[in-house]
């Protein structure tokens, strides 16, 4: 059922307090961005200039954006077929599961980066045996598996949600007209559910390239865009590393902007 949208047509008490928390949310968010970002063109457009033509800037905020699309890969194909056993299934010790997931969520990132290490590290229960063939350590791989670690859950609640909102009698419909289970899933379900996995894409990519605490630990080189303003920040301070950190919040606001505007589009999951 297609959700009913109203416009503000007359003064209600709720609604216009509504607003004003809204309001304040939005001057929240874009002041404190807006601020650093205007003062970095006005005070130091120069700054901004070089940072763009420096190749080890662009490099890493590259790495950041190409490591968190990997990272994303990775979760779309782990969360969605485990956000679809989650919502369609009922099964002994799924609270337990459901809690596992959304742990990284609340963990701190530097608990994350040790607990990462300990894994995927050179001595690390994965990470030892497959040294020979893959190295996470200082490595993109490494870096990936920080990012999927702490971004996962995003992807796979946002897909248990999705399919929680497609009612099972559209897929049983699909099944008693002879489709196979894959079937009515790959054409029913999962088109049906499709925002709610591309929210949950972008959130999970989002939060990927954002990451720092756990990437910092077991692969500080190369460095991503966060951990090269990091470094820049202790070693020459505000003046050489708030121009990247702008730089990186330009180019993320773009490209999440061009991404709301394609999939506000679509039209296939209005559902009557």
């Amino acid at each position: 059922m297609r959700a009913s949208i109203r416009k503000i047509s007359k003064f209600e008490p709720l609604t216009f307090i509504f607003s004003l928390l809204l309001l304040v949310l939005f001057l929240f968010i874009s002041i404190t961005l807006s601020n650093m970002i205007i003062r970095q063109i006005f005070d130091d457009f120069e700054g901004l200039v070089k940072a763009v033509e420096n190749r080890a800037v662009i490099s890493s905020i590259f790495l950041s954006l190409y490591a968190g699309f990997l990272a994303t890969l990775v979760a779309l194909i782990l969360g969605v077929p485990a956000g679809y056993i989650l919502a369609r299934f009922d099964f002994p010790g799924k609270s337990l599961v459901e809690s596992i997931i959304d742990v990284p969520v609340v963990v701190p990132h530097t608990v994350a980066g040790i607990a990462i290490l300990t894994v995927f590290g050179s001595k690390g229960l994965i990470g030892g045996p497959l040294e020979a063939y893959i190295q996470f350590r200082d490595a993109l791989p490494g870096i990936v598996v920080a990012m999927l670690f702490v971004s996962l859950p995003y992807l796979a609640n946002s897909a248990r949600e999705g399919f929680k909102s497609v009612d099972p009698r559209l897929e049983n419909a699909a099944r008693s007209l002879g489709a196979p289970l894959w079937k009515a899933f790959l054409f029913v379900t999962l088109p049906l559910s499709a925002r709610h996995i591309l929210i949950g894409a972008i959130m999970t990519w989002a939060r990927a390239i954002s990451e720092f605490g756990a990437v910092v630990l077991i692969a500080y080189y190369p460095m991503i865009g966060p951990t090269l303003i990091y470094d820049r920040f202790l070693s020459y301070g505000m003046s050489a590393s708030r121009p990247i950190a702008v730089l990186l919040i330009l180019v993320m606001l773009s490209i999440f902007i061009v991404v709301r505007v394609l999939s506000a589009g679509w039209s296939i999951y209005d559902r009557d």
